[in-house]
Formats: C-alpha cells, structure tokens, sequence
C-alpha cells in the first residue's frame, strides 16, 4: 500500500530541552509544529546524506545531528521545509530555459526527495510543463547528452534471458505498488526516442506521487529498449540504447511477454501502466495483457477518460443527453482510437445500446494512414488497425463528397462534437468552425493535439469564429481567453487529473483488474467536480492545482465499483458511506513532509531502515 502520513499534532511552543525536539522543523518556528511517525533509519553520517529517501538538509534536527553523526557535516541553522522549499524556489528562478529548469528539478530528486516533491507541490502549475510536456520531452530527446546518473529499470531486447532476475532483482513482492513501462516508440507527439524515454516513465510515476500520493519508493519506472528507427540518435557517438533498427514482430512480442511474466511473478499486487508505446503495439498489447493482471494505457483510456469527462461536462452545459452526440475525432493513433472507445462504452452503459449501434454516432476522419487521408470506410479495411476498424463507415454514405475535406464532413455529419488529436496544426480552419456552427447552438470544439505548436487551431481563433458559442477544451495549457468583454477559461484535457486517480483506485483496493464501468466511474466523479456545472464560462475540467482532492475523488469512485464488481481484493475499505472512504484514502496518500527519524542497530534494521527499498539486497 502507499505510506501513510500519520497524524498530525499541533505543538506550540519553543522547546530548549535539546533531548525533547522529536520534529524535523526549525525549532524557531513561528507556526504549529507537525508531529509524524517517526521514520526508523540505520544510516548515518555522509551515508546518510547521500540517501535521497532519508536526507533532509539543514532541516535535520539537533537531535538528529547528535544521532545520526551529522554534526561537522551540515551548516549550523536548522531550517524547516517551508524554507528549504523557498530556498529551493530562488534557486529554481535563476535559470531561463525551461530545460535547465527540468535538470534543476531532477539533481534536486537525486539529494532530497522530499524537498523536490514538496517544492513542485508549492508550485504546481507553474512546474507542470517543466516536469513534463513539453519541456519533459526535450530532456528525454537529449537523454544521451544530459546523462549523470541511471534512474529506471533498462532491459533491453538483446538479452531477453535476462528480463526476469533483472526484474525480480529490483524490489521484494510487496515493494512495489505502480510499475510504468514505455517502449519508446511515441513520446509525447516527438516520435522514437529509444532508451532516452525511460524519462517518460520517470515522469510519469513522479505524477503519480504529486497527484495521487503513490509512495516515491513504491514504484518502478520501465523501459524495453528495442532498438531506435531514429536516425538522429542512431548517428549519434554519445546515445546510450542499442544501435539498431527497432526490432519487430516475433522477438519484440517475445520481450514483452518475458517482462510482463516477470511482473507477474515477482510484483503480483503491482498495477501496471503502458505508456506510449506505438500505434501497431499499444492497443494490441492492451488487449492480450489486460485480462491477465491489472494494467492500463494511458494514451489510449487515460486519454479517452479526461476527454469523455470533458465532454460529458459540455453537454450538461448544452443540455443534451450523451446518447444524443454526433461526435468527429480527427486524428490517427491510439489517443483518438482510444477517445472513441471511451466514448462509445459510455453510451452503452448510459444509454443502454450495443456497442454497434453506439460506434455509429462517431465518424473518424483519419489524416495520416498510409497516403490514403480522411473518413474511415470500410474500403479501407486492410490499412486499418483493430482499434479504427469498428468507426469504418459505408462507402456509399460518403460517395457524394470529398472524403478529404474536413469541411465537407462537418458539413454532412453536423456534429456536436469535434476533437483534434491529429498534430495537424490549423487543421480546424475558420471554414471548418463556422460550418460546425451552422447546425449546432454550441459546437462543442477540442483541438488536442500537443505540443502546442502542433495544435489543429488556437482557442482565441475558435472563439471568435464561432461568436464566443463554443466550448473548448485543449491537449496543452492556454490562458483565458477574452471574447466581447467576457473571459472564457479554456479547460486543458490533461490526463493527470483522472490517470493518478485511476491508479490509486486500483493500487488501494488490490483490484485485479481494471473494468471499463471502473473506468466510467472515474469520468463521472472527475466529470462532477467541473467548474463549468456551476459557470459555463469556467472550464470543462478542474484545474491541475486541484488534482490531489481530484485524484481523492476519482479513487474513492474506481474503489467503489471495484468492490460492486468483486475486483477488489483488499480487506477492510471503509466504503458504507462516502465520508468514510475519502477519509481513508487520504490517510493513504503519501506527503512531502520530513518524518523525525528514529536511529535503529545496522545489523538487524529492516530494508526499508537501510534504504534499500528499490532494491532487493538483503532480508
């Protein structure tokens, strides 16, 4: 399970007797001081400061300087979190480019891991787009040039044999709660980036613990080095992956198999997460592997989910019911394939229609199949992969227009709905906005595609086109945008506020699996806590800042249905009533808070006292 933060006490007060300070904060405190559990450690000294689990800097109590054999070692003031943090912060600020920031950040998890997620928690939006997209990208395209230090789990296909004592070797079976594995082949809209994505999982998984409290030390981030089929890095003197073409097909399925048997085996209560892998593999994978332990695609339902909650949002605001859409996604991998799932399996359990006739009411124009762009038909069967297979249409629908023409679609199918995940930038044209704004009182308009400069049309462009009636929602953040004297807050469809939710849904209760009515359970309590419910002008979703009480939210609803469907296998979930459930999951969740440390004998500490927790050293 993920660390509890023990109670808290409020303690007023200075305290002179040098043997009674038990906290971590600076004793001239002007604020109540926190109380935690204490934190049993068996390290001391440089050992001690070089943990990043265990280090806290000048905040190290008198106490613990006398305990732990740190005197000599640190600066005399004893300085508490808050200060650290805003140390941290200045620190933080004197560096322009976003990149350097990024390294910043990553050289700070190495020393202190507390400090790093406590100050990313004060500054969350500010920070997002430096921890990831875009700026997460350009670290993981530089990967072989900004290299220090290894973090992640590094197999590679060359030696498969050795996948399982690589795996079995990092943790004990109940060390780990949340696995993120990524095969490198799609990152964030830049495309094959070989062994450089294990950035991606990392990323992932420090999201994971800011926005849902998953323990830092509890996770395992992945990648399966496959080899690269980009020239850039396989030209490259300094990359560190395998030097050859990306391997496929049989060997490749043969890999991932022997990772996931290994996760099985030695992590059986671990949730594990796909991450973008490529659109031949994603959804195949996804497919074989969910029915065999519980695990998730984020490109693909992750996605689907916070879309699906932001149109669900937008048609309350319009007042129309979801068996009523008319939905285009415009795009061509797994994001818009994974969109459509969502949203066809929630007219299903809505509207209470099969999966066909739902399927029906979402046309799929694709713009980068094989030379052959626009509708999907049934002509186009043999280039179409499992997932766009159920959105083809009947030729002769299309046969009076131009299947290539965006407008000419919007025109014939007068959607309500049209979503972007194409990287097509400007592909929603002022043409395409006002045609969509011919048969619908409120075209419901979200470009997704990021990063932004791949976005099919900017927001302040959309809402002038369509007279300020449109109701946006966007793959990357925008600021508000101001239409004839009123401002319109553009809601970002980021999957960190239903993916971290998700997770800790599944890690509390010990699902088994992950449903799909789990996964419309997310979307409904994510969907309930829009701010547009109670001001159309306001966003379709909540934003980031709020997305540990989201994630609390979503959890307690993915436990909820986990339990009616018999997945759950954990004991105990106090879920007679909603109070009680939020209540528990919260204690659950993990805070960046310094613990008073407890010295424990060396010889019989436990791993975790030791630090080696992450590690499978000794019992």
């Amino acid at each position: 399970m993920t660390g509890a933060r023990g109670k808290s006490l409020a303690v007023t007060g200075l305290n002179q007797n040098l043997n009674e300070i038990v906290d971590s904060s600076d004793t001239r405190s002007k604020s109540p001081i926190p109380i935690f559990d204490e934190l049993e450690c068996a390290l001391e000294g440089k050992a001690l400061l070089n943990s990043p689990h265990f280090n806290k800097g000048s905040a190290f109590t008198i106490k613990e300087r006398l305990a732990f054999k740190l005197n000599g070692l640190l600066p005399t003031a004893v300085h508490s979190l808050e200060e650290q943090s805003k140390r941290a912060y200045e620190q933080y600020q004197s560096y322009e480019l976003p990149i350097a920031k990024n390294q910043f950040l990553q050289s700070l998890r190495d020393q202190n891991e507390v400090l790093f997620y406590r100050l990313i928690s004060d500054h969350l939006k500010e920070m997002f787009s430096i921890i990831y997209t875009p700026t997460e990208g350009d670290a993981i395209e530089q990967y072989s040039h900004l290299f220090r230090r290894p973090e992640g789990c590094f197999l590679d296909i060359e030696h498969v044999d050795l996948v399982d004592e690589i795996v079995g070797q990092w943790a004990h079976p109940d060390d780990i709660d949340y696995i993120v594995v990524t095969d490198g082949e799609e990152i964030l809209g830049i495309g094959d980036q070989g062994v450089g994505s294990v950035g991606i999982s990392t990323a992932k998984l420090a999201l994971m613990t800011l926005c849902a409290g998953i323990h830092p030390n509890r996770t395992l981030g992945v990648v399966l080095d496959c080899g690269t089929d980009n020239e850039v890095r396989l030209k490259d003197d300094l990359y560190l992956g395998l030097r050859q073409k990306r391997v496929r097909g049989k060997r490749y399925d043969e890999f991932v198999e022997a990772f996931i048997q290994s996760v099985k085996k030695h992590y059986p209560k671990a949730f594990l997460h796909f991450e973008d892998f490529g659109l031949s593999n994603a959804r195949r994978l996804l497919e074989i592997y969910r029915p065999q332990l519980p695990c998730f695609n984020d490109d693909i339902q992750g996605t689907g989910a916070v879309t699906l909650a932001a149109i669900m949002s937008a048609l309350w605001v319009c007042k129309i019911e979801l068996k009523d859409i008319k939905m285009v996604v415009y795009g061509a991998g797994s994001a818009g394939t994974g969109i459509a799932d969502q949203v066809r399996d929630a007219i299903v359990e809505i509207g209470k229609v099969d999966k066909d006739e739902a399927a029906k009411m979402i046309w799929y124009v694709v713009v980068l199949l094989v030379d052959k762009p626009g509708i999907l038909t049934t002509s186009l069967s043999d280039d179409l992969t499992n997932g766009q297979k159920p959105y083809a249409r009947q030729n002769e629908e299309f046969d009076d227009m131009d299947h290539k023409s965006l407008v000419e679609i919007i025109r014939k199918v007068k959607p309500n709905v049209l979503v972007g995940t194409s990287t097509n930038k400007g592909a929603f044209t002022e043409d395409v906005i006002k045609e969509m704004a011919k048969h619908v009182d409120v075209p419901i308009v979200f470009p997704l595609s990021n990063p932004t400069k791949l976005v099919e049309a900017q927001p302040k462009d959309i809402y002038n086109w369509s007279r300020g009636k449109a109701l946006i929602a966007t793959g990357s953040p925008f600021e508000p945008v101001e239409f004839e004297r009123k401002k319109y807050v553009v809601a970002e469809c980021n999957n960190a506020v239903i993916y971290p939710g998700i997770g800790l849904g599944c890690v509390l209760s010990r699902a088994n699996t992950l449903s799909d009515s789990m996964l419309i359970s997310a979307v409904h309590a994510l969907a309930a806590q829009s701010p547009a419910l109670k001001d159309p002008n306001q966003g379709l979703l909540p934003d980031v800042e709020d997305v540990r009480e989201i994630s609390m939210k979503v959890a307690c609803a993915v436990i909820k249905q986990a339990i009616k469907e018999g997945v759950a296998t954990s004991t105990g979930i106090p879920a007679e009533d909603d109070k009680s459930l939020e209540e528990w999951v919260e204690r659950q969740m993990w805070d960046p808070v310094y613990r008073p440390l407890k010295k424990v004998d060396l010889a019989t500490a436990s791993r975790d006292a030791k630090g080696q927790v992450g590690t499978k050293s000794s019992p």
